[in-house]
């Protein structure tokens, strides 16, 4: 078979080469992820489905390239053509063998193009690609998402949605994470990208519809104490979601919010924890309110503040990261049995060790079990003897607990990324119902307790108080506090840490 004398150059002969050896080791490798679809991990795709076909199309480029320069090379050295173009006839052997070839590697190519091209689309909208592809980079966010409600919605229904441009969008700024994982400009921790996520109607609403009925639900929550007898103290509250009845829709309740009478606007530091003025419009009447902050002048607002349409993600935004703080992941475990309470001074001692620093998630894990086992030797030595078994169980569960929540390397934890769904480790709620946002003619939005949720059961585990019947019963702090209501729940809860 011989081909035209144009393919005979250097550069041609390298693209061939690339372009051929390319396409081998993508059939190579999609044949091992056929049949061994858990070999190779997500670098096998990156390379099959990424940077393998970049080299294909690099090798397939160099062939016409080196075909032109050599033309031109020949034009330029006087050999004589008696035509200006190619000439195809088919009658002649070797020009119908190169028709040949050029039509089947051209139809293989559209049709591993084309299934080359969905697989790419599969992969980097896959989790695994989101998630593990840059390791300690998005560690934090991979791990806390598996440990969250929406475990088993993908990364990209929440973070792109539907759509041509926001997927276009996403491509792009995902061109600029690469580059910041490779140079390693990325910041520690990662700003949440809270100003370039997609409106929560066009994602969250896609499953949560905002008009379905939320009626009040009840939940109840376990605390321990840090004394020694790690005592149980637990709080039942009837959370407010929605109006008693579902005739009257969003008219009542905390999901008010998102009424779709109504509009409530707020202006707002960049990381929207601070807010200094609300507008509350009643589209059905027209009536508007502008609630300010009476303690924050007007000057003070700068061109850094934004003013913004509430939606879900104001108060719902950490529904798949979600940091626990040390308190919270220790109460979760012993109240899953994983630590016994039965260990004397356990949440103490746990809490004293949590305070602390640590440059990597071993040296904690270290550090947990040596201080743990140094106390216990110390203060309680019959308990190496008689429950070694549940004091290694509860050390690993602390242990877990740090690794899952925790992440020093991006410096990543519950402080950097708080959680608005509360009041306790954040100002969540107080951001606006704090009784000083008020407007002209005197309203106020109130800091009351009973506007969110009504206390039904509270106190030592065996010992409760309970309400009566549709009354609400005033929060009872678990230690001696009178001044409670006068000052916000973070400014002691966060100087624990």
């Amino acid at each position: 078979m011989k081909l035209p004398k144009s393919f005979y150059s250097w550069t041609t002969i390298w693209g061939a080469v690339i372009a051929g050896t390319s396409f081998l080791l993508i059939i190579f490798t999609m044949i091992i992820k056929l049949f061994f679809p858990s070999e190779g991990g997500d670098y096998l795709g990156l390379f099959t489905y990424i940077v393998l076909p970049v080299f294909l199309i690099i090798g397939l480029i160099l062939i016409p390239v080196g075909t032109i320069r050599k033309m031109r090379r020949d034009k330029k050295r006087a050999v004589q053509r008696e035509v200006k173009f190619p000439i195809i006839n088919l009658n002649d052997p070797s020009q119908r063998m190169a028709v040949f070839i050029f039509i089947v590697v051209t139809a293989v190519f559209l049709l591993l193009t084309a299934l080359g091209s969905y697989e790419v689309f599969n992969y980097t909208e896959s989790n695994e690609f989101c998630g593990t592809l840059c390791h300690s980079v998005m560690e934090p966010e991979y791990v806390t998402y598996h440990s969250s409600a929406h475990a088993r919605v993908s990364c990209v229904e929440c973070h792109v949605g539907s759509g041509a441009s926001w997927y276009v969008k996403s491509k792009l700024s995902g061109l600029y994470q690469v580059y910041s994982v490779i140079a390693k400009a990325y910041p520690t921790p990662i700003e949440t990208p809270i100003h370039n996520l997609r409106p929560a109607r066009e994602t969250c609403e896609e499953c949560h519809w905002p008009q379905k009925f939320y009626g009040p639900r009840f939940i109840t929550k376990k605390h321990y104490l840090t004394d020694e007898e790690n005592t149980e103290w637990d709080i039942q509250l009837l959370m407010k979601t929605g109006p008693q009845h579902s005739a009257l829709g969003q008219s009542e309740g905390i999901h008010w919010h998102i009424n779709k009478e109504v509009k409530i606007e707020y202006t707002s530091n960049p990381k929207r924890d601070t807010i200094i003025e609300v507008k509350y419009t009643n589209l059905r009447t027209g009536d508007v309110r502008i609630y300010k902050d009476s303690e924050i002048p007007d000057t003070s607002v700068s061109g850094e503040h934004q003013t913004r349409v509430m939606d879900c993600l104001d108060c719902h935004n950490r529904p798949s990261h979600n940091f626990l703080s040390p308190s919270q992941f220790i109460d979760n475990r012993i109240a899953a049995g994983k630590i016994s309470s039965k260990i004397p001074d356990i949440k103490s001692v746990t809490m004293d060790i949590l305070v602390k620093e640590f440059p990597t998630v071993d040296s904690a894990a270290n550090y947990i079990s040596a201080r743990i086992e140094k106390y216990y030797k110390r203060n309680y030595k019959e308990l190496l003897d008689t429950g070694k078994v549940f004091l290694d169980s509860a050390i690993t569960a602390i242990q877990d607990g740090y690794e899952k929540n925790i992440f020093p390397f991006m410096k990543a934890q519950w402080s950097v990324y708080p959680n608005h769904l509360s009041h306790i480790e954040s100002m969540g709620c107080f951001r606006c119902h704090n009784n000083n946002l008020k407007s002209d003619n005197g309203h106020v939005i109130s800091r009351d307790c009973n506007l969110c949720h009504s206390i039904m059961a509270q106190g030592q585990a065996g010992n409760m108080e309970y309400a009566h019947a549709d009354t609400s019963m005033a929060f009872v702090h678990p230690f001696e506090m009178d001044d409670w209501k006068e000052t916000a729940c973070t400014e002691c809860h966060q100087e624990l840490y």
